[in-house]
């Protein structure tokens, strides 16, 4: 993985070159040399990022007539989700496909989605997002630099472990547990008693193998695609928050596109939304049989009701912070 300086710089060298090819010389060349977009993300290719970014790559490969090509950049080559965000914002990297969680330090009133246990499960979580509610939020980060296409999955996050089974509340006290860079999460865990901390996904593998972390919490297909299961014994199936993520383009980038391949850009995004689904739908059921023939110890009896219960105390500073009436909205949808 390259260095931070090394990969601003080959960022903006490719942007450079990017802008070079595609818009200088687009009169000239535009049938015959398209214009490179390339789109990072943390996950292998072989995970539910993968398969909506592949995808996408392929639907502009078949409808753009050979003026766009994507090219993939995955496993976090191009930083961290954070990193590829402000780079995205700032015209450096094109698009990146990357977990909601991020968006805390972007635009912070998007994080409500990562407020543990606001979804009643997979299918409303899906709803919200596909609906009124899901198309305002891409909406916000456009004053940010960035155009959100469309919503994809990450999928429901679940607690791994490595040496206690994590059932009820009381099991995670001063449990070394890394989240997302989400102050929300972070908040929530220490609330239930937790010791949490924040940490890029590129760098959790080390942390969970060196023991600078017991636990960590992520979507099955994560924990499979990343071979988690070699550094944690127990898979404890909290489903306790629903993590979204998002096809995003740098405006800059987004700009300078013509406007019918704009839609094309925006159909490519729910082309890929769907097959990250689809990949976290198989994922959910094979991925957990892989788990259990690796070894992990799969827990399943959760107390759902007891951990609701021991975030009640955060339910004023979350409707302080995102209005009641937005987080009313998400839990009554589809009623």
């Amino acid at each position: 993985m390259r260095d931070k300086i090394g990969r601003r710089r080959f960022l903006a060298g490719a942007a450079a070159a990017a802008m070079a090819t595609g818009f200088s010389s687009r009169r000239a060349w535009s049938a015959i040399q398209p214009q490179v977009l390339r789109m990072g993300f943390i996950n292998p290719r072989d995970s539910q990022f993968g398969a909506g970014a592949l995808e996408f790559a392929t639907y502009i490969e078949h409808n753009c007539g050979g003026r766009l090509r994507v090219e993939l950049y995955p496993a976090g080559e191009t930083g961290g989700e954070l990193e590829m965000c402000q780079d995205a914002a700032a015209g450096t990297l094109d698009m990146t496909f990357t977990s909601s969680a991020v968006f805390t330090a972007i635009a912070p009133e998007l994080s409500i989605f990562d407020i543990p246990f606001l979804f009643r499960d997979l299918a409303h979580a899906r709803a919200v997002m596909d609906g009124e509610i899901g198309k305002a939020a891409l909406a916000r980060l456009e004053p940010k630099g960035l155009i959100g296409l469309a919503w994809g999955e990450n999928g429901l996050r679940h607690l791994t472990t490595f040496d206690r089974a994590v059932r009820r509340p009381e099991d995670l006290k001063n449990l070394k547990l890394r989240v997302p860079q989400s102050e929300v999460m972070v908040e929530s865990f220490k609330a239930i008693g937790a010791d949490v901390h924040s940490l890029p996904f590129p760098d959790l593998y080390a942390a969970l193998s060196s023991g600078s972390f017991q636990a960590q919490e992520n979507p099955i297909a994560t924990i499979v695609a990343t071979n988690f299961d070699r550094v944690q014994h127990y898979l404890c199936l909290t489903g306790h928050v629903y993590s979204p993520a998002a096809f995003l383009i740098s405006k800059q980038i987004f700009e300078r596109i013509s406007p019918e391949d704009r839609l094309t850009l925006r159909a490519a995004g729910l082309a890929g939304s769907k097959a990250s689904r689809v990949y976290l739908d198989r994922a959910e059921k094979s991925g957990l049989e892989e788990l259990r023939h690796r070894g992990m110890k799969v827990v399943e009896d959760i107390d759902r009701p007891a951990f609701v219960a021991s975030l009640a105390g955060l339910e004023g500073q979350f409707q302080k912070q995102f209005g009641k009436d937005k987080i009313d909205a998400i839990r009554a949808f589809g009623k």
